[in-house]
């Protein structure tokens, strides 16, 4: 054998074709997650569009309640305060006293003067009897001095009759006198008629004199009950029960008539929710409120709607929006909603439930039996 073909022989020979691969199958486990994400989203799509028709929603959500001032009505100086911080007061119960020496002077004052307005009373019943007396007096006086008239009048007829042209049964002097004498009576009777009027005209100036006395203890009776009830103010009450809070006053401060000295914030709290005008369409007083406080993770309460404000909230602000205007910009509004809470829920809670705190609130507006 040659070189040559020894040469070619060396070479190996081509290998058979390899046979036809198989079509690639689809692998099953995309396959998987791909239905999977398809569920998800359909049942993701499904959750929305039923929370959409059948829930509405708003996170602009704060807890309300009262919360009343406390405030002193008259000036003075604290001297005791018998509240601490966050301390539970009940109606009635004295929250501080101020100095009581300035109203119970003025008390002593009023009552010294009704004294002495009471004593000259007195004097002035006093003397309208002693006037009383002089009347009666002066009425006697005149019915005496009316007797004594008839008398002279009867005696100067007499003499008239005695002496005349025709007879002269007494004498001209005698018959003067008796003319003297009824002018004399007549002019006494005046006189004790005029003091008879002095005297009661007396009796009525006293007794109006007496009137206005009592009107001056009537007037006084009257300032010290007001000075009483001044003294009364130096004790600050609590006007409801409560929790202390925002505590300012301390001893030793003088206060003014107005003048906050601490709040009282109430138990029963309720939550104001600010839902958008476009969601208020199904909404009813008395539909069942699930609320979650951010305080209170994981606590879930459950309100109802109770009322719904008069107006949006923009129209209660300090400049409400101008809608005349040229440069308008439609926005949705908000309107305040009230939700209330049942008693025992919030009682449960002791006190952690209070005003401002945010929440979120979600009204299921498909009830058909909402009272």
């Amino acid at each position: 054998m040659s070189a040559q073909e020894q040469k070619i022989s060396a070479v190996p020979a081509a290998p058979a074709a390899a046979p036809a691969a198989p079509a690639q199958q689809p692998n099953r486990r995309v396959l998987v997650i791909a239905a999977v994400v398809a569920l998800a989203a359909l049942a993701a799509g499904g959750r929305m569009w039923y929370r959409s028709h059948y829930y509405v929603e708003t996170e602009n959500a704060y807890v309300a309640g009262h919360v009343h001032p406390v405030s002193t009505r008259i000036a003075g100086v604290v001297t005791k305060v018998f509240i601490d911080d966050n301390q539970l007061v009940k109606e009635g119960d004295v929250i501080a006293e101020l100095d009581p020496f300035d109203q119970g002077v003025k008390v002593e004052q009023i009552q010294a003067q009704i004294a002495s307005a009471q004593q000259q009373v007195i004097q002035a019943d006093a003397q309208i009897l002693q006037v009383q007396a002089q009347a009666s007096a002066s009425a006697a006086q005149v019915a005496q001095s009316e007797a004594q008239l008839v008398r002279a009048k009867q005696d100067a007829d007499r003499f008239g009759q005695l002496y005349n042209s025709q007879m002269k049964a007494v004498s001209k002097a005698e018959l003067d006198a008796a003319v003297a004498t009824r002018a004399s009576a007549t002019a006494d009777v005046a006189a004790r008629k005029d003091s008879a009027a002095a005297a009661k005209a007396q009796i009525t100036a006293a007794k109006s004199a007496r009137d206005v006395l009592n009107a001056q203890v009537g007037v006084l009776q009257v300032q010290l009950k007001d000075a009483k009830q001044q003294l009364a103010y130096n004790k600050v009450l609590a006007p409801v029960s409560g929790r202390i809070g925002k505590r300012t006053i301390e001893v030793g401060q003088r206060v003014q008539p107005g003048q906050q000295l601490t709040a009282i914030v109430q138990e029963n709290v309720w939550l104001t929710a600010n839902f958008k005008e476009t969601q208020l369409a199904e909404m009813k007083p008395g539909q069942e409120v699930k609320v979650t406080i951010d305080a209170l993770p994981g606590k879930e309460l459950i309100g109802k709607v109770d009322s719904f404000a008069p107006a949006s909230g923009a129209q209660f602000s300090l400049l409400p929006p101008d809608n005349a205007t040229g440069n308008f910009t439609k926005i949705v509004q908000r309107v305040p909603v009230k939700v209330v809470f049942k008693p025992e829920d919030v009682k449960a809670l002791s006190g952690r439930l209070v005003p401002g705190m945010s929440a979120v609130a979600e009204v299921a507006i498909n009830q058909k039996d909402a009272k």
